[in-house]
């Protein structure tokens, strides 16, 4: 294709036009624009840029670019193709767009260069002989590019598994803080009740909301976290927020009802003080909306505190008509969660078998009686038998 039809082809994208906001394809657009205009030396000038973008972002050619541009751009087409509906129009022109751009990653930058120096004098010529290049192939045509919305989705959900939830806006986690199933000790049936659930949610069938409540340390987040690495969960998306964050929840679900992934939103270590402004939005959000929750969300929630809201003496005996109304309001949150699930200390022959295994697995030398007396030990001053105490007395044995 000559320069000219490219540019024209360029200048016509309609289903990928975003792309072109972006720096590479900036500098590409008006690259091609002071070729036509007659104006090397601002050629020049994009064609360096659009080398140091490319290079910045970590590729190599303009093909492995925007090979990774399309899939995780959340283009109208890229949106359909992940639903699996039909827009005959749409199809059509992003099958052209994905057609232009396999044109210019294929062209080889001696034609731009060629094209620069026809505009330059001969000073130039060291300049533009030593021009750097990038790689001209395409490791992509319409069909892979459809077949990947198909299986994977589009934009930051198809990148990535995990995000957190800050003022509104939705931050990817590119290494996400989570445990290997293979890594949680106890607590199976537990473990077991999250997964069924988990599945459930991921076979598109209504799950529930889940609670995880009880002792501090005992595994209840990393549960949850746990989840993203069991198989067949590949679909499965988590979102951590915090609970100050709560108030724009609603607008968040809504935006993910449309999703193929599944979502657990998920709030570690909730739980309210008695006037606390957020306590109602989490009713709302759980139930008593008009708006149904969407079959591909649910929430799990980890509390120290098995009815979330910390309750006094005062809600006792104070000075309310009825107390036990005062009780049940500050009760009624942590029933909203169809799954109620606790987490409770280990009993002695559980806390130290599980010693004995955290032991095996760090190379521990010593006679079980001296380790499971320390154990004991360790434990009255750390006040729990859970996994996490056990992990730090493993560790303060310097294994």
């Amino acid at each position: 294709m000559e320069l000219t039809a490219l540019r024209a082809a360029l200048r016509g994208l309609s289903s990928y036009r975003e792309l072109k906001e972006l720096p590479v394809m900036a500098h590409m657009v008006h690259l091609l624009d002071h070729l036509a205009g007659g104006q090397g030396e601002e050629a020049v000038d994009d064609y360096t840029a659009l080398f140091y973008y490319l290079r910045r972002e970590g590729f190599t050619g303009l093909g492995d670019w925007l090979w990774d541009q399309l899939r995780y751009t959340e283009s109208p087409y890229a949106l359909l193709a992940e639903r699996g509906g039909a827009d005959p129009a749409l199809e059509n022109a992003a099958r052209r767009d994905v057609g232009t751009l396999v044109l210019l990653a294929q062209m080889d930058c001696d034609r731009y260069i060629g094209a620069m120096k026809a505009l330059l004098s001969g000073d130039w010529s060291p300049a533009l002989a030593g021009l750097p290049r990038w790689s001209a192939t395409a490791p992509f045509d319409f069909d892979s590019l459809t077949q990947f919305y198909r299986e994977h989705g589009a934009g930051l959900y198809a990148r990535y598994r995990a995000f957190l939830w800050e003022d509104g806006q939705l931050i990817p986690v590119a290494d996400p803080d989570c445990p290997q199933p293979q890594d949680l000790l106890g607590y199976e049936l537990q473990r077991e009740q999250v997964e069924q659930n988990t599945r459930l949610l991921l076979s598109g069938r209504q799950a529930n909301n889940v609670l995880l409540f009880g002792d501090g340390g005992t595994g209840k987040s990393a549960t949850v976290k746990s989840m993203l690495y069991l198989p067949g969960m590949e679909d499965l998306r988590l979102i951590e927020i915090q609970k100050e964050n709560l108030t724009g929840l609603p607008s968040l679900i809504r935006s993910l009802a449309s999703r193929r992934q599944k979502f657990i939103l998920f709030i570690d270590d909730l739980a309210f003080d008695q006037d606390d402004k957020t306590y109602s939005s989490m009713k709302t959000i759980l139930e008593g909306s008009l708006e149904k929750r969407p079959v591909n969300v649910a929430i799990y929630a980890t509390s120290n505190r098995r009815h979330l809201v910390r309750q006094t003496f005062t809600d006792r005996a104070g000075d309310e008509v009825d107390t036990f109304e005062t009780i049940s309001e500050k009760t009624a949150l942590a029933e909203r969660f169809g799954l109620r699930i606790p987490y409770l200390t280990m009993n002695k022959a559980g806390f130290l078998a599980l010693v004995d295994h955290l032991a095996d697995q760090a190379g521990v030398q010593m006679e079980r009686e001296q380790l499971h007396a320390q154990a004991m030990a360790w434990e009255i001053r750390h006040s729990g038998r859970t996994p996490r105490v056990a992990r730090q007395f493993i560790a303060s044995l310097g294994a």
